[in-house]
């Protein structure tokens, strides 16, 4: 008995095994924990970017959920070529907001929707042709392509924590206090704790900031109380638009995210397999993510992303069984048919959101930093951060800074400072001549030898 128990236990580390309903539970719901905050909130907040009412926020948070779910199947169940194979989290990624939020703000959420397909696409062809593109994007250029990410989400999370840019009580006592609350407890389960409540530190934060919320008067239930109990969002119910200066914005971001991707999916690999990750499942996990984005944005998904908090529960617990994503997968597609549950959602306080994710940006803006560390912090290599950096944010930060130029450069180039640190980075990391240990340095190495 102890040894059929040891077999099946022991399939919880084969991708193909076949463990009990009792054994994939507790492993689903920690990836679902770990990655819920994730999967609803750029909804939340692009919806309140684009003027969605309640309704219609509701319905982007279930095809959030839902798009979240399918991705994850294509992504665990490769056909022709698409998918990885690999046990990976998809969902709705945050390093596409900053992009998201531009575009939203100066059209529509149709807007985005448009460019997001052709974005999707992009990233398809770069699975296509990933071996010859890596080159582009070494760490130093993904490292400041993250860094700047990071950077320009702190003012939307200030914004949030404040009660939301537009609102009636926005800087008031009682957002800051709750959005304080909110980050505290984060803090303290991130780094107290250990174990589920260090895994859904967010998630609980959220909780506790949305109960306090309640007690506060923040909370209406009226859009639950409206909304119904199962609901088929139509394809297309947000429509879609094509505007090219939108395009060039997100189809840079889908370029510099499936570079990135690669980075999970070689952690997933090295961390619960052992091993390298083949070129097959690299360019099936790009192209299946670029094709879950495009198709997810005719049914009204945002962006999908590899989960790279989901990767990290892979690499410490080493269970890779397919059985526990997928449960992970029915869990967000029951969620998502379940149009009051998504209505729950939309009545969380800005300021518990902008509590709750601040975090989050400052995980993502130290990541960055890390890979940027990991290359020689020589002349060159930081002239190549500093300068992308610099004109990234600068150039959003000022007001109307390139209003001499046509419509469709101030979208692309002056409303995300993500792309045009993409695009510097890229190119100065290709026009700067490598630098060599100078005769001067080495002289010096040998002096302090002698010492």
């Amino acid at each position: 008995m102890d040894e059929g128990i040891g077999k099946r236990q022991g399939s919880l580390f084969e991708v193909e095994g076949r463990p009990s309903l009792r054994e994939v539970t507790p492993l689903g719901l920690q990836h679902v924990v770990a990655a819920f905050v994730g999967v609803i909130t750029p909804a939340i907040l692009v919806a309140g970017v684009t003027g969605l009412d309640a309704t219609d926020t509701a319905m982007l948070i279930q095809m959030s959920l839902i798009v979240t779910a399918l991705s994850t199947l294509i992504q665990l169940f490769p056909i022709g070529g698409i998918g990885s194979g690999l046990p990976v989290i998809m969902g709705i990624s945050f390093a596409y907001i900053p992009s998201l939020l531009a575009i939203g703000g100066k059209f529509d959420l149709p807007t985005i929707f448009g460019a997001q397909i052709i974005g999707g696409l992009a990233a398809f062809v770069v699975g296509i042709f990933i071996k010859q593109l890596r080159k582009f994007f070494p760490p130093l250029v993904t490292g400041t392509v993250i860094f700047t990410i990071g950077l320009s989400l702190y003012d939307v999370a200030i914004k949030y924590m404040a009660g939301g840019a537009g609102s009636d009580s926005f800087g008031s006592t009682r957002n800051w206090f709750v959005a304080i609350v909110t980050l505290i407890v984060v803090i303290f389960l991130t780094h107290f704790t250990k174990g589920i409540t260090n895994l859904a530190a967010i998630l609980i934060g959220m909780i506790v900031g949305y109960i306090m919320s309640y007690f506060m008067g923040m909370v209406s239930f009226d859009p639950v109380r409206e909304a119904g109990w199962f609901q088929i969002v139509p394809p297309l119910y947000f429509g879609v638009k094509f505007e090219i200066s939108a395009i060039i914005s997100l189809v840079v971001m889908y370029i510099v995210n499936s570079v990135q991707a690669i980075g999970d999916f070689s952690s997933t690999t090295m961390g619960g397999l052992n091993r390298e990750p083949t070129d097959n499942e690299l360019s099936g996990g790009i192209k299946a993510s670029g094709l879950s984005s495009s198709l997810g944005a005719l049914i009204g998904g945002l962006p999908i992303a590899t989960f790279s908090q989901n990767v990290g529960i892979v690499t410490v617990n080493k269970v890779v069984n397919k059985m526990v994503f997928v449960f992970a997968a029915g869990v967000f597609l029951i969620a998502g048919f379940i149009p009051k549950f998504s209505a729950v959602l939309t009545t969380i306080p800005q300021a518990v959101i902008g509590g709750g994710t601040l975090s989050v940006f400052a995980v993502i803006t130290m990541t960055g930093i890390r890979m940027i560390s990991s290359e020689d912090l020589n002349p060159r290599n930081t002239a190549v951060v500093g300068l992308a950096v610099a004109l990234g944010v600068g150039i959003t930060s000022v007001p109307d800074a390139l209003s001499g130029f046509p419509d469709w450069v101030d979208t692309v180039f002056g409303s995300s400072s993500v792309v045009i640190a993409t695009i510097t980075a890229i190119v100065l990391n290709l026009i700067l001549p490598k630098e060599e240990e100078s005769e001067e340095s080495e002289e010096i190495e040998e002096v302090s030898e002698l010492y």
